[in-house]
């Protein structure tokens, strides 16, 4: 057997050694955490309760400083009429149950009765009496006594009854007295009395103290940026007051509606079933599924026919889509801020922590990291991991899609973006550079000629699909609900520079302009400059300035003369990168010989590129206008017609002044 060669072992770098010392400090630093919030839930739970609390009752303690009261007073105030409503809703819980548990006995009958009438079935008469013979087999087998060893009957005294029975021993405890019975009735207060005053001691706490704990939060978070982080905690403070308060409004009204609905139904302890509706409506997904449950249950037990059972489903099934689809989306906006997958991950990990409280609590934690996340740089991690933007920005995510060949799916979200956004933006701001950062693989040698050719045809079909949809000024009445859109839209205002391009109609254009594409897109090296041309046409047509494509061989000496320049009054050269001045000049001179008479753009769209140099490289190649992006390139052919924005000439105003402004 030839011996296997064993690989040189290849000592890592003192960067790879950092790296993987941080990693193996933030995986003991995450469990030691897990275990204390484990380990220590009898003081972390009401802390947490707490927080919560003072994130719904901070605005009622701000509307009484408004008018006046002194902080103190209003925390205090706040705080007592808040816990007394609780202890009041928590009697009135413990006066449903102890009814419910008295009528309980009475259902026996009617269960027993609507058994019967499904064993009376023949379906349900062979499924009851199979499983029945299963069960009794079961508790036969194990029932049966263990074979024991013969034992000798050796010793037995003649005429001793040796197979007597043992002889019973009760054990009889002493009658407690005043002292232990007190003790006995006590104990089963203490932690719950405890939890409660150590929940009030933290809430009027955190009211009182709440600018210097934002303080000294700030300092642990970052002190550098103080003016941008105290703000960004202010207004995630601000936005958690609010959607609390909101959730538990809303929430409120679900358990009044489902209570009222159970009374005339007739569900005994109706106002048990509404709180619980109420309480359980904060756990995601499942919490109406287990508040329905019981009431289901007792109209099963308390009905002799079914009908109370119908009216009981179609009460739910009513209110909480209702509720969920409409009236949430109306109140929260988009939404929370969290992922469906983060919910379920959240409430499962908090459940598994701190029992049943931790799954009431699982949603409000959650939501609390995500919005310190999206604020706090050293926190970002959290709205990474839980929230509900992407995870990826939209210039990337647009970039893959072109990678993978997916340009159906990009159109998809384009159109969501269009909602309320204009298309120009899109191109600048989402689609442009997602192709910047194709052109920096594409400098980094890491895009084959393959690649590049496949995202070529992905733009183009992608434009394509966008030509299809009659794109004009989105209306305030629509609005997106994508979560990509939306991360997307968020990052244009909408007062933006190129947001409100205008549209020309042909009849109106100059004589020189109403050809069959006045406007001659040329990319200006690679086929990635031709992807950015293919947009920029694109929006070219859609504003009323029909345009045509011709790839970067059309600018080499011996094509350029070739090159059909019927009818272009403006030509527009398209690079994504600063580094080929060289190439732009002679490509912009070869053009001026072609086109003498037409206006040259030269579109040079690279991240972040410095206006002065900007100037410079214009000067240099001699080119008429210079645009940073597609949306300005399009308004820069706009005003070289010489038309205003209602569709008119301006009046004194020719292509030459506009050109050379």
């Amino acid at each position: 057997m030839r011996p296997v060669a064993r690989q040189p072992f290849k000592p890592r770098t003192p960067e790879e050694l950092m790296a993987l010392l941080g990693a193996v400090a933030t995986a003991i630093l995450t469990v030691i955490i897990i275990a204390m919030l484990y380990f220590g839930r009898d003081i972390f739970v009401p802390v947490a309760l707490a927080i919560l609390l003072s994130f719904v009752l901070a605005p009622l303690v701000g509307l009484l400083q408004r008018i006046h009261v002194p902080r103190g007073l209003a925390v205090v105030s706040v705080v007592v009429v808040a816990f007394m409503l609780i202890f009041a809703m928590g009697s009135l819980l413990a006066t449903q149950l102890t009814q419910l548990a008295g009528d309980l006995p009475r259902y026996q009958s009617t269960i027993s009765e609507k058994i019967q009438a499904f064993r009376d079935t023949k379906a349900g008469r062979s499924t009851l009496e199979r499983a029945s013979d299963m069960l009794k087999g079961l508790s036969k087998e194990l029932d049966k006594p263990k074979d024991t060893p013969s034992v000798p009957r050796t010793g037995i005294v003649p005429g001793s009854n040796a197979s007597a029975p043992p002889v019973p021993v009760e054990v009889r405890q002493p009658d407690p007295g005043a002292l232990e019975s007190l003790r006995t009735l006590i104990s089963p207060l203490i932690h719950p009395l405890a939890t409660t005053g150590i929940i009030i001691i933290f809430v009027i706490f955190i009211l009182i103290q709440r600018e210097d704990l934002r303080n000294r939060f700030i300092r642990l978070a970052g002190s550098s940026d103080l003016q941008r982080t105290t703000a960004a905690l202010d207004d995630a403070a601000s936005r958690l007051s609010k959607l609390f308060l909101t959730q538990l409004i809303l929430n409120g009204a679900f358990g009044v509606v489902i209570g009222t609905g159970l009374w005339f139904i007739g569900i005994p302890s109706a106002i048990l079933w509404g709180i619980l509706a109420a309480a359980l409506r904060f756990v995601p997904y499942v919490g109406a599924v287990i508040a329905a449950a019981f009431p289901l249950a007792l109209a099963v037990a308390i009905d002799p026919g079914w009908s109370m059972l119908l009216w009981t489903l179609a009460l739910f099934l009513v209110v909480e889509p209702l509720v969920g689809h409409v009236v949430e989306p109306m109140v929260y906006g988009r939404s929370t801020g969290l992922s469906p997958v983060a919910v379920v991950a959240s409430a499962t990990f908090w459940t598994a922590l701190w029992g049943p409280i931790g799954l009431v609590l699982a949603t409000p934690l959650t939501i609390c990291l995500v919005v310190l996340g999206r604020h706090v740089e050293r926190l970002e991690f959290l709205d990474v991991m839980f929230g509900d933007r992407p995870a990826l920005s939209p210039p990337e995510i647009f970039y893959q899609r072109m990678l993978a060949g997916d340009p159906t799916e990009a159109a998809e979200k384009a159109e969501e973006f269009l909602k309320e956004r204009s298309l120009a933006s899109y191109y600048d701001e989402v689609a442009l550079k997602g192709l910047q950062l194709a052109q920096a693989d594409a400098e980094r040698n890491t895009l084959d000629q393959e690649r590049l050719t496949k995202i070529r045809g992905a733009v183009s079909e992608f434009a394509a699909d966008l030509a299809d949809q009659d794109e004009r000024p989105p209306t305030k009445s629509s609005s997106t609900t994508d979560a990509e859109a939306s991360s997307a839209v968020e990052g244009v205002a909408e007062n933006a520079a190129n947001e409100h391009l205008p549209y020309l109609r042909r009849e109106s254009l100059p004589p020189d302009w109403q050809g069959e594409h006045p406007v001659l897109c040329v990319a200006g090296r690679t086929l990635i400059d031709e992807a950015a041309a293919i947009m920029l046409a694109q929006l070219s047509t859609e504003h009323g300035l029909a345009a045509r494509v011709e790839g970067a061989t059309s600018l080499s000496t011996t094509n350029v003369f070739r090159l059909d320049t019927t009818g272009v009054a403006i030509v527009c050269v398209v690079y994504l990168d600063a580094h080929s001045a060289a190439h732009m000049r002679y490509s912009v001179r070869r053009l001026r010989r072609k086109l003498p008479k037409a206006t040259i753009i030269l579109g040079c769209w690279v991240k972040d590129i410095d206006p002065a140099a900007l100037e410079l490289l214009r000067e240099g190649t001699r080119a008429d206008l210079v645009a940073t992006s597609i949306g300005e390139a399009v308004r820069l052919c706009i005003e070289a017609t010489g038309i205003t924005e209602q569709g008119h000439e301006a009046p004194g105003q020719d292509k030459s002044t506009t050109a050379a402004a």
